[in-house]
């Protein structure tokens, strides 16, 4: 009988580990995660479209206003007016991808294999957070200048519009002529309404808008946007529920602010400078006039969002070393 030989294949062969899986291997492994989930691009779809789809309302409902309101004209920030729908509500709709990215594997139990694949935790974690980072902060960016764009676009034959080319003056305050000798004064342009075909605006002052300014704008909007997404990741990491993590960020982003509202004026004053959503009601400001008294300047303000988000990334941090997944 003939005896057949099977070739000695030797696990040798193969080439041996070399080290330990790091961190690049880890975020190219989230990267593909994001993007291969639906939901990803359903999230950052609805908020380009809100953004941009708003702005073009609000910024066509304004001019077409002004025909009638031409007093508006004074102190108007269309810079603010075209990210408003942006800063708003965008961040609420990035605030879901933010919890989603850590939370949709607990409610899966995919974090179980995923820990499995790399045991080094704070690698996983830390992956987590730039892949979310970058991904949140290059959406935000292209939706905060399309939003600007479009809207100035729809503004500027009113003679406000910002740009990013070149300075801007529009008028600082404007004195309203109503039929029968009725008028006066109103600040910023605001507080009077249409008073008959016979209305007379007299503007003076000038506010002075920079392309540099206006720029500050929209990347500070941009930056804000994405630390709430950071902000929802950490507190995802915390609570480890979607639902749970999506209504904490609700209250804290607009509910505690409002509740806060009632409080007496000084409590108020001194107590809003230090929630995370403060900074939304200065950083888009372009006019020295159009942002709250009572709150820090652009930057400083947006510290205030980007230390929330990093206290709770970092429990959240903590916590997903120590717990079990």
């Amino acid at each position: 009988m003939a005896t057949v030989t099977t070739p000695d294949v030797r696990l040798s062969s193969l080439p041996p580990a070399v080290g330990q899986a790091g961190l690049r291997g880890a975020i190219a492994s989230e990267f593909t995660k994001l993007r291969s989930v639906r939901s990803t691009y359903w999230t950052l779809g609805s908020l380009f479209i809100v953004s941009v789809g708003l702005s073009a309302a609000i910024c066509a409902g304004t001019a077409a206003s002004m025909v009638n309101n031409p007093q508006n004209k004074a102190g108007f920030d269309a810079a603010q007016h075209s990210l408003l729908a942006f800063f708003f509500l965008g961040e609420l709709i990035i605030s879901v991808i933010g919890a989603m990215v850590i939370t949709s594997e607990y409610s899966t139990g995919m974090i179980r294999t995923a820990l499995t694949a790399q045991p080094r935790r704070g690698v996983v974690y830390a992956a987590k957070a730039i892949v979310l980072t970058a991904v949140t902060l290059v959406i935000s960016i292209i939706t905060s200048f399309i939003a600007f764009f479009v809207g100035q676009e729809l503004l500027s034959g009113k003679g406000v519009a910002a740009s990013l080319f070149h300075t801007v003056k529009i008028p600082a305050n404007a004195m309203v002529n109503c039929p029968g000798g009725g008028g006066g004064q109103v600040p910023d342009g605001k507080g009077l309404g249409p008073c008959g075909g016979n209305l007379t605006v007299t503007f003076s002052g000038t506010d002075v808008i920079t392309a540099s300014t206006v720029l500050q704008a929209i990347i500070a909007c941009a930056v804000f946007v994405t630390l709430i997404a950071l902000l929802a990741f950490g507190v995802g990491a915390i609570i480890r529920h979607t639902a749970g993590t999506i209504t904490t960020v609700i209250g804290l982003v607009f509910v505690i602010p409002i509740i806060e509202n009632a409080l007496p004026s000084n409590w108020h004053n001194d107590i809003m400078r230090f929630l995370p959503d403060a900074a939304n009601q200065v950083v888009s400001a372009t006019v020295a006039s159009g942002g709250p008294t009572n709150l820090w300047s652009a930057w400083p303000q947006l510290g205030v969002t980007a230390l929330w988000a990093a206290v709770l990334v970092g429990i959240g941090a903590y916590l997903f070393r120590k717990r079990d997944a």
